[in-house]
């Protein structure tokens, strides 16, 4: 726990200022999309589950977001690929609009909610993207229904270092979290319009916030001071999938930023490691926990090269040694 504070620290000071690339799609186009004609609620386990669906006959993109999170995490990415993909993004349960669940949140019960979301939409097969939590939902889809998944990509994904934590001081910190984001949910436009603000709030997770237009950060506090949030937090310090990820057979994109502070670049290699041959790794310089919203541009070249079949190859590492 003091090393990864060390890191946290350190990482903090080594800002030097965002160059130009960094949240470069975060402009009119996301914007001029009119999201609210493609959300719809569906039913899982007596439950409503918060859908966003661009729809289409194209192969399904199935887009999972972090705790704390919502499916707006893929605003920057989603309009890049629903001209020729059909992209499914979902709130998870607790999370976003969805209900929470009857039963307790659990990775595996996430995985299971999603599988039955793709049933109940008609989906047969699908490429997933998880962001951190969502990773890790992402990864146990694949491994508890395999033929559902064809392509995994782990986004800065959670399920490996938090098994080295205390999950005491852990979840003390995350009630504390908890009470300052239905802090941030009662004032998200006020903190949204304020570069220092925006600072503030999502210093943890964003390598430069206040690049972030307020339009964007708006939407992205969204996701802030749900009841899910604890009881997900929770889950993902008591379950394990280490010794399993070998099975994992299908081809696996894995990205992250050098200067995450939630969950360590080192992971990235650990996945790596234990997924194997068919698992590549391309880790992004001077970014943080959320890549696909820090570096849009290049994150969605890299998702469409590898959509479109690209051959594995030796990791990247990009300003970091590997």
């Amino acid at each position: 726990m003091r090393e990864q504070l060390a890191i946290t620290l350190r990482n903090v000071v080594r800002r030097q200022g965002a160059d130009e690339t960094y949240a470069d799609a975060d402009d009119a186009t996301w914007r001029e999309v009119d999201w609210t004609v493609m959300q719809r609620t569906v039913e899982v386990g007596g439950r409503a589950v918060n859908v966003l669906d661009t729809g289409g006959d194209g192969p399904v993109l199935l887009w999972i977001h972090g705790l704390s999170a919502n499916w707006q995490s893929w605003l920057l990415n989603i309009p890049q690929f629903m001209g020729s993909y059909r992209c499914v993004a979902v709130d998870l349960p607790g999370f976003g609009l969805s209900d929470m669940p009857t039963a307790d949140i659990s990775i595996t019960g996430y995985a299971a909610t999603v599988d039955a979301v793709c049933d109940v939409l008609g989906i047969d097969v699908v490429s997933v993207i998880g962001n951190s939590m969502g990773g890790f939902v992402g990864a146990e889809l694949a491994l508890a229904f395999p033929t559902r998944v064809e392509r995994l990509v782990l986004v800065s994904a959670a399920g490996l270092s938090q098994e080295n934590v205390r999950r005491e001081p852990v979840l003390a910190v995350g009630r504390l979290l908890a009470t300052g984001a239905a802090h941030t949910a009662a004032y998200q436009d006020t903190l949204a319009r304020r570069p220092r603000l925006r600072r503030l709030a999502l210093a943890g997770v964003v390598r430069y916030p206040e690049r972030l237009s307020a339009a964007l950060t708006h939407e992205l506090f969204q996701g802030a001071g749900k009841p899910g949030f604890l009881p997900a937090l929770e889950a993902l310090l008591s379950y394990s999938f280490r010794d399993r990820l070998a099975g994992i057979e299908i081809p696996v994109l894995i990205v992250w930023g050098e200067f995450d502070m939630l969950v360590p670049v080192g992971d990235a290699t650990e996945y790596a490691t234990l997924i194997g041959a068919n698992a590549r790794r391309v880790v992004f310089n001077d970014t943080g926990h959320v890549p696909m919203i820090e570096r849009p541009s290049r994150f969605n070249a890299l998702l469409a090269e590898f959509l479109a079949g690209a051959p594995a190859r030796e990791s990247e590492v990009e300003g970091v040694s590997a």
